[in-house]
């Protein structure tokens, strides 16, 4: 089946397609909703413009669209995009890196029935540290690209997700309730090298901002 995915360029989208991908789907195109709104209910803002760099990577062309980002007014703009996807590519379906936020799963749903395509979301409800585990397994190289929740802070940005991640979220998860993947807008990330990648990203730097617990690092990709 070709399939369109949601792309955001972090670990659960590139997960996601990779998982697809492997079941025997073909990845058709990537569909990317580029935010104003830092605090977009649906789409992530972190290094947002440098998917492009991982479709040139992939081989796979990318649909970049804006959008304001004011709540359900961005459910159109996604619609318009998966429209477009489905009008260049003959998209069948659409990928999601849900995993466990109903309300990004339920609205994309609804925008699939009523594009008569299907939707597919093959992390939902997967054990976050399993998941983990299996990033690191099958050579994901994912980066923190932001952090919005206490007790992290700028010392998480550029962290790679490896063993000793998984150790310390494990114990902020324990006392803080941060959610291990960072479903809750936690954390986000970035993957420079996957199973999809031709080869990796080469990182030239980076510039941080931000104060507390809320920070974000743009990455400089060469």
């Amino acid at each position: 089946m070709k399939l369109g995915v949601l792309f955001s360029g972090g670990k659960d989208s590139l997960f996601a397609s990779w998982l697809m991908k492997e079941k025997g789907h073909e990845i058709a195109c990537l569909i990317t909703l580029q935010s104003s709104n830092p605090d977009s209910y649906m789409f992530h803002t972190p290094s947002i413009k440098k998917t492009k760099y991982q479709a040139d990577i992939m081989n796979i062309p990318l649909i970049l669209k804006k959008t304001k980002g004011i709540k359900e007014k961005e459910l159109s703009d996604l619609e318009n995009a998966i429209r477009s996807a489905i009008e260049k590519y003959r998209i069948e379906g659409i990928i999601t890196g849900a995993i466990h936020s109903k309300y990004q799963k339920s609205r994309i749903l609804k925008i699939c029935k009523k594009l008569k395509i299907k939707c597919f979301n093959p992390l939902w409800n997967k054990n976050q540290f399993d998941y983990l585990e299996e990033i690191i397994k099958n050579k994901f190289k994912v980066i923190i690209v932001s952090v919005a929740a206490y007790p992290l802070n700028a010392s998480w940005l550029g962290r790679e997700i490896n063993q000793k991640f998984i150790d310390d979220i494990k114990e902020l998860y324990e006392r803080y309730k941060v959610h291990p993947a960072g479903e809750g807008g936690e954390f986000e990330t970035f993957v420079i090298d996957c199973p999809l990648f031709k080869k990796p990203l080469r990182i030239k730097g980076a510039n941080f901002t931000g104060e507390g617990n809320s920070w974000k690092m743009e990455l400089d990709i060469a």
